[in-house]
């Protein structure tokens, strides 16, 4: 069994709830989305990866590992592309497993036999250019339903561009409320987009996306640490 990566790293957590905890990550190639703010280009095609076996992954997992990373994120591009590919390589890592993900491939994700924590982002239509597909959201309700069914820690992470809309965002927010099982236990993140400085002028707007989500869900505002740290 192979499947494309980019790349394999040992970093800091830069996004979410686990932002700033050491990991190691394994970046596939090969997406089924095209964001229009995607900071990981390259990854786009599977045709950018290395074909890697689980025993070379796991190898270079291995030979990275400090004293204190206790978690592998699997990102890309889309990683639940490759969900027998994911299992394989966790049943042969005593780490807890971080999936990074866009959510449109609820099936393949429902068949990752062991994820710890998920962090999934919610598409808003500005992120794409021209039309957007409603069975994006649909199918990151469905992914979500089935990761709190299961009892794993998941969160969502709402990237906000400058020229998002208020109202638009108002509306996404609130079908998550309406669509969710049990919206007590899911946290959402909001995540300015990069660079910061686009946000000078507007930087007052963030509390106005925070009090949005705040009337349905727990919400933290949280940047890309890495970015700001200027590491991987």
């Amino acid at each position: 069994m192979k499947a494309p990566v980019i790349e394999i790293f040992s970093s800091f957590q830069g996004e979410g709830l686990l932002i700033g905890e050491r990991q190691i990550f394994v970046r596939f190639a090969g997406c089924n989305l095209n964001c229009s703010y995607c900071d990981t280009n390259d990854s786009k095609s599977e045709k950018s990866g290395k074909l890697m076996t689980v025993d070379e992954v796991c190898s270079e997992i291995n030979k990275i590992l400090t004293p204190d990373c206790h978690t592998v994120s699997f990102t890309g591009g889309e990683p639940s592309l490759y969900p027998d590919f994911i299992s394989q390589v966790s049943k042969n890592l005593d780490l807890n497993i971080m999936l990074e993900t866009n959510g449109t491939l609820p099936d393949k994700i429902d068949s990752i036999d062991k994820l710890d924590v998920v962090s999934l982002d919610i598409k808003l239509p500005e992120h794409f250019d021209g039309e957007f597909d409603e069975n994006i959201f649909l199918n990151e309700i469905k992914s979500l339903n089935i990761l709190m069914a299961k009892g794993i820690t998941v969160y969502c992470k709402v990237v906000i561009l400058p020229s998002t809309k208020i109202e638009s965002f108002k509306e996404v927010i609130k079908k998550l409320s309406k669509n969710i099982s049990n919206k007590r236990n899911l946290k959402i993140i909001i995540q300015p987009s990069s660079p910061l400085e686009d946000w000078k002028e507007i930087n007052f707007r963030l509390f106005e996306y925070s009090e949005v989500v705040g009337q349905y869900f727990d919400v933290s505002t949280i940047p890309q640490i890495h970015k700001i740290l200027d590491i991987e």
